[in-house]
C-alpha cells in the first residue's frame, strides 16, 4: 500500500509540474506546448485530482470541456476502480 501511495504522490507532482509548464508555455513559448493527450494520460495514470485542482487554481484549460468534464470522469472511474479492487482484496 505504501508503494501505491508513493506512486500517487510522484505522479501527482509530475502532473502539477507538467500542467504549470504548459500554462507557462502557453504564454511565453507557443512552440513548446504539452500535448493535450499527454495531460489526459497523466490524469489517467493517477494524477487526475492533482491535475484538476491545479487547472482550477491556475485557470488553465478551464474552457475546454475535454478537461473540465473528462478529468472528473477519470476521477470517478478511478474511485470506482479503487473501491472494486478494495472489495476484491
Amino acid at each position: 500500500m505504501k508503494y501505491f501511495l508513493a506512486y500517487l504522490a510522484v505522479i501527482s507532482v509530475i502532473s502539477i509540474i507538467v500542467c504549470c509548464y504548459d500554462k507557462f508555455a502557453s504564454k511565453h513559448m507557443q512552440r513548446h506546448r504539452t500535448r493535450e493527450a499527454s495531460l489526459l494520460i497523466l490524469s489517467a495514470l493517477g494524477g487526475s485530482i492533482a491535475m484538476f485542482v491545479t487547472m482550477l487554481i491556475i485557470r488553465h484549460k478551464t474552457k475546454h470541456a475535454k478537461f473540465m468534464v473528462g478529468i472528473p470522469v477519470i476521477i470517478v472511474l478511478q474511485i470506482a476502480a479503487a473501491f472494486l479492487i478494495g472489495k476484491l482484496f
